[in-house]
């Protein structure tokens, strides 16, 4: 599977257009002449880029199974990225991560509430071994997953899976793993084209917050997310941000705004104390994830490292500069072209590491101010000249 753009020695900044693959069919499990089941359960991805990576694939189950009954389970930080979605019927939660033993009361109370609930199917799209179980014990007639992790005798449908090379698992996107799994079930095949939707009550916090510190109609708005759950391997020096973000404000006359998540604010913070230029960081009070969705949906520009926000962004049709490190773009590649993928090539990497093990973290800090910058300009001025044209043609 080739890396998204061109290949360089040394830096490179590409855009996630992809070369188009031929993806063998999958062998369905369920066709037209069947009757489709009155019920399904789908297990969701634990993670928020994960979920809208995948949302193609619930579009495309939600038109496939239109009079079905379908229930997703989910975890609690994803209530408010799922929030406006028609996706699906309703929504049932995983108890708190320090009760989900088998043996506790939450956890045995969550397999009654969906037992009695006779779901015909489960399509897991996590790959974990308690999606499998919850799935089983809940009583399930048919389980249909990938086969690994050790799950596949909880499995009705064990779904082979064609990126695995003896003891490994080769990049592949995302948006096709979930696709072949919609493909299997009798789904048309998606697309790769990413959606969120927000919510009135979150839409109206976020204009009253900008409004607030007067920059309600300032345009471009520039939001820049530093945080990454996966680990500190893959953030972007603080004081980089920063220097990029005031070019912006200075050549671009951009309004800035730093946000951050739980645990995030330091990074956040020193942001804000290292520009030299009047910008903004969301830190007290937090924005929710639902507020998060809201801000990037009417913002110019997103600046960030590769984690959730950036599919954020690409769901909502924003244009986004993402700062690649340990981690190998071909997992998450997209056809989106308003994306650009700022990186280095280093003789360890991508190394898939949550921590840099030589301890050097030379891919991260071989993006340079920079490229970031002249990425972000060039995808602002594009934004600007699109916006011009639809305001003269109207």
């Amino acid at each position: 599977m080739p890396l998204t753009g061109p290949r360089c020695s040394n830096a490179l900044t590409c855009n996630t257009r992809r070369i188009a693959v031929q993806y063998p069919a999958m062998q369905q499990i369920h066709d037209h002449g069947q009757p489709d089941p009155q019920t399904i359960l789908v297990v969701l991805p634990t993670w928020v880029g994960d979920f809208v990576m995948a949302t193609p694939m619930l579009r495309t189950i939600r038109s496939r199974f239109a009079g079905t009954h379908i229930t997703f389970l989910m975890e609690p930080n994803l209530r408010e990225l799922v929030s406006g979605g028609d996706w699906m019927n309703e929504c049932v939660q995983w108890p708190a991560r320090d009760r989900r033993s088998p043996l506790r009361k939450e956890y045995r109370d969550l397999a009654w509430d969906l037992r009695r609930r006779r779901f015909d199917w489960a399509v897991l799209l996590p790959n974990s071994f308690r999606s499998a179980l919850i799935a089983r014990l809940a009583g399930v007639k048919r389980r249909i997953g990938y086969d690994r992790d050790g799950r596949g005798l909880l499995l009705t449908d064990r779904l082979p899976v064609k990126n695995r090379r003896d003891d490994r698992f080769v990049p592949i996107p995302l948006v096709e793993y979930y696709a072949d799994l919609a493909e299997t079930i009798g789904c048309d095949r998606p697309g790769d084209r990413l959606e969120l939707f927000t919510t009135p009550d979150c839409d109206d916090s976020v204009q009253q917050r900008l409004a607030s510190l007067g920059v309600a109609d300032r345009r471009p708005l520039v939001v820049v997310s530093p945080g990454a759950k996966y680990g500190a391997a893959k953030c972007w020096p603080p004081e980089r941000f920063a220097a990029a973000a005031d070019r912006l404000i200075k050549t671009e006359d951009a309004t800035v705004i730093v946000t951050c998540g739980p645990s995030e604010e330091p990074i956040a913070r020193r942001i804000g104390s290292a520009m030299q230029r009047s910008g903004f960081v969301f830190d007290t009070p937090l924005l929710t994830l639902g507020e998060l969705k809201s801000l990037i949906h009417r913002s110019d520009l997103l600046i960030c490292n590769d984690a959730g926000p950036r599919h954020l962004a690409k769901a909502f049709n924003v244009p986004v500069v993402t700062i690649f490190g340990p981690t190998h773009p071909e997992w998450t590649a997209t056809s989106y072209e308003a994306e650009r993928i700022v990186r280095v090539d280093v003789d360890c990497g991508p190394c898939q590491q949550r921590v840099c093990q030589p301890g050097h973290l030379d891919c991260m800090r071989g993006v340079t101010v920079d490229m970031v910058f002249e990425a972000a300009a060039e995808l602002l001025q594009i934004r600007a000249a699109a916006t011009f044209s639809v305001q003269t043609d109207d």
